[in-house]
């Protein structure tokens, strides 16, 4: 029987191409979706030069909104006057124009009798009311239009906000979530039709208190960027920088938009753009788009705006020890407790903004959100915040943090004395989050997630503070690794070790996982409990054996490695790779050898041990030799071994999933998914079907077409032009003819076949003599202390 509810998408259309319509358009491509997007026709030139501009710029952007260049073309340039029909195929159209009430209204009247009665039409604006938008729509349409908020830079930004009007049809709203979760990757959150929605109400709000209180606490801009980023949790952008990313001419908008229409929030009175920000504005210094803002370059020094002397001084971005001290304590209600007891100025400063965000997100939580949670995770994903502000408010002890707000609005330090609402203050309440749900101050209960269909393919969503997972049942496990399983028929592994770097312990417990699984299971999913995949080998190890020149220790581990790389490859049972975030040297090496990936979008892959002075020996080089004979089909092999020879020796990490399947690391086969949390759901279904289907791992390879000494000389050559040019260091070089000498199959005649342990025996050696090599020990300690590859 033929599904009534499935929402089909074969085309989008998206009106505007400005920023943020442009970008929209990427990302849809970036999923397979054709798209059409549209704006005015232009009066000079071609009549769809305006977009063809904006494509244009879209290819230069950084970081860009393309998984890879090609996706450009499945976005067809359209304009109203010509191309208007083009909209009745459309299933899903976005409009993207300027925030102006007005002109919208006024498209809406040029293009509603060309939409398809079942397309849903969504406007994507950033706080204008939606219910004041359907007004002009014919009432057919209005039961499939809605708010539709992408949050800027479209591809990497989490948070799409979804927000009906009265006469929305819930299923209309439940179709586009399932589309967006999905096909798309965001995390969407149902917001009410009030003023900037929640993540700009609330963040917006939090902007506006800090500049309140950097003027109130005479406060430099960099001072203030160095405590509002990392330290407390927040973007690296900090507060002032981020103004700068943004637009100042955009935020003071949205200000005097919250201004306009919240005439009676309690915190109006600081709802208006301060006058050194009109002062810039009118100077044309915008920010980062302009070269100029709060902050500016000079030559390689930034320097920042300082409001007493009228100019820009070098920015030195100082804070004070004791309260750096004061930020470092890891207990959350101690670091509160110090912050509010402190009389220096810059921990006043930052008790007072996280008072006020606290105090406004209890006021307004009713009227804006359905329930903490939302409120919560709209502002971890669309500001990139690590917690939100229940969270850290819970964190930091529920009846701390209220009496400490209750003290400051009775002595009149709180920007107003609206009370706390009583929800807050009952004294049993001691958390907003629970493991059942979340406190619903409209429902007064703690309210579970959604229920919807889409939301059984995430086994484990992104959690808030107060809730719990719990990963299966534990199958086997050492100190590096841990083998569980949720399905019956599928065993998952999980590293336990930081960042899921690989050391001895990882390597032995791989190995003997593959073993349990193959008895006892029809599949093994290689999946990490969060982000990311692998960073690769285990250094701090390899150091600690260096310190002692104990090279057996090493020996042993690199044959473990090239071990679990084969254990993986050669599995009876389906091996499946679930991968997200960094994925890189020994992590890379395991996801080749996977009999399958599955792959989030957002996928950064490499080789990249060169990095460190070494190159891959986990079975990396043997696996590019093998792809480049097979990819050869008899003919000559040397064009696709030179791709990976580049890969190798310029330690090239993918842009994308889409990017590593272009550079070799993924094969063609291998699947990439936009939700990084359906990984696991994709990964144990594809495990199923390949076990259903009879599996049998690929025989051990005794015909590997090699260039040999031919195939060597010619990479030899490239790299003493490099040498000769200045782009690569003698250790580069020395390095480089290794992998070449590796992946050529050894100083053996042109066109022999060789094995796959040939080639692995070929790492092993190599690597080992590069470890014993004082350049290569340099590297590594300098990555280990800096984060950073030395070129030495």
């Amino acid at each position: 029987m033929a599904n009534e509810n499935r929402f089909l998408v074969r085309k989008v259309a998206v009106l505007g191409s400005g920023v943020m319509g442009s970008q929209i358009a990427a990302h849809l491509a970036n999923a397979n979706v054709e798209v059409i997007l549209f704006d005015l026709t232009s009066k000079e030139g071609h009549p769809n030069s305006i977009v063809q501009k904006s494509l244009a710029f879209l290819q230069k952007l950084e970081p860009t909104p393309f998984s890879v260049k090609s996706k450009v073309n499945y976005i067809t340039a359209a304009n109203y006057d010509n191309d208007i029909n083009l909209l009745e195929q459309c299933d899903l159209i976005i409009e993207a124009i300027s925030e102006r009430m007005d002109w919208k209204k006024d498209l809406y009247s040029k293009v509603s009798s060309k939409i398809a009665s079942h397309a849903i039409f969504a406007t994507n604006t950033s706080g204008l009311s939606i219910q004041s938008l359907s007004e002009v729509l014919p009432s057919h349409l209005r039961k499939n239009f809605c708010g539709i908020h992408f949050f800027n830079p479209p591809r990497y930004m989490t948070l799409v906000e979804i927000i009906p009007q009265k006469e929305t049809d819930a299923k209309t709203l439940d179709q586009l979530e399932a589309f967006l979760t999905t096909t798309l990757g965001k995390g969407v959150i149902r917001a009410k039709d009030t003023p900037n929605f929640i993540a700009n109400r609330i963040g917006v709000f939090s902007m506006l208190a800090t500049m309140y209180h950097t003027d109130k606490f005479h406060l430099g801009f960099d001072t203030v960027d160095a405590l509002t980023g990392t330290s407390i949790g927040r973007a690296k952008s900090a507060t002032y920088r981020t103004l700068d990313v943004v637009g100042i001419d955009t935020l003071a908008h949205v200000i005097k938009t919250m201004g306009d229409t919240l005439p009676n929030d309690p915190w109006h009175s600081i709802f208006k753009v301060p006058n050194w920000i009109q002062t810039l504005i009118s100077k044309g210094a915008v920010g980062q788009k302009a070269g100029a803002g709060v902050y500016k370059k000079n030559g390689k020094e930034i320097h920042v705006l300082d409001l007493e002397l009228q100019n820009y001084r070098l920015s030195k971005q100082e804070v004070d020890p004791s309260v750096e001290a004061i930020l470092k304590i890891k207990d959350p209600s101690e670091k509160f407790k110090q912050l509010i007891k402190s009389d220096n100025p810059q921990a006043q400063f930052l008790w007072s903004i996280f008072r006020d965000l606290f105090h406004y997100c209890s006021v307004q939580l009713q009227d804006i959100s359905e329930n903490a949670r939302d409120l919560d995770l709209a502002i971890r994903w669309g500001y990139g915040w690590s917690m939100g502000p229940f969270e850290t408010w819970q964190a930091a002890g529920w009846k701390l943090i209220t009496e400490a707000i209750n003290n400051d609005i009775a002595s009149g330090k709180s920007i107003t004395n609206t009370p706390l609402p009583t929800w807050v203050t009952d004294q049993n309440r001691v958390a907003v989050h629970f493991a059942e749900g979340s406190y619903s101050p409209t429902k007064k209960i703690n309210e579970e997630r959604r229920k919807l269909p889409v939301y059984l393919r995430q086994h484990y969503p992104e959690k808030v503070l107060g809730e719990k997972h719990s990963y299966g049942e534990t199958i086997f496990e050492n100190d590096g690794v841990r083998l569980w399983n949720i399905d019956p028929d599928i065993a998952v592994l999980s590293f336990k070790s930081k960042m899921h770097a690989i050391g001895s312990d990882v390597l032995d417990g791989v190995i003997e996982s593959v073993k349990v699984a193959e008895k006892n299971f029809k599949g093994l999913v290689l999946w990490q409990t969060e982000s990311p995949f692998s960073a690769g080998a285990n250094l701090a190890q390899v150091t600690q054996a260096l310190q002692t020149n104990n090279f057996t220790i090493l020996e042993t581990m690199v044959k473990r490695f090239q071990e679990a790389s084969m254990a993986l490859k050669h599995s009876l049972i389906p091996t499946v790779a679930a991968v997200q975030g960094l994925a890189l040297g020994g992590g890379c090496e395991f996801v080749m050898h996977c009999s399958k990936a599955v792959a989030a979008l957002e996928t950064y892959m490499g080789l990249v041990e060169v990095g460190v002075g070494l190159l891959p020996a986990g079975g990396g080089c043997k696996e590019f030799a093998l792809r480049a004979s097979r990819e050869a089909k008899g003919g000559n092999i040397f064009p696709f071994l030179q791709r990976y020879f580049e890969n190798i020796a310029m330690a090239k990490v993918s842009r994308s999933a889409e990017d590593a399947k272009e550079l070799g690391y993924l094969r063609p086969s291998d699947t990439i998914i936009f939700n990084p949390n359906e990984l696991l759901y994709v990964a144990t279904a594809e495990a199923k079907g390949m076990y259903e289907s009879g599996y049998r791992p690929p025989l051990k390879s005794r015909d590997i077409i090699v260039t040999g000494k031919g195939g060597i000389a010619t990479f030899k050559a490239a790299l003493v032009n490099m040498l000769a040019g200045g782009f690569i260091s003698e250790h580069d070089f020395e390095i480089g003819k290794k992998v070449a000498t590796i992946l050529g199959g050894g100083e053996i005649e042109q066109g022999n076949m060789v094995t796959d342990e040939w080639l692995l025996e070929l790492e092993y050696r190599f690597f080992m003599e590069l470890l014993k090599t004082n350049k290569t020990q340099q590297r590594i300690e300098f990555m280990l202390k800096n984060g950073k590859p030395l070129r030495n």
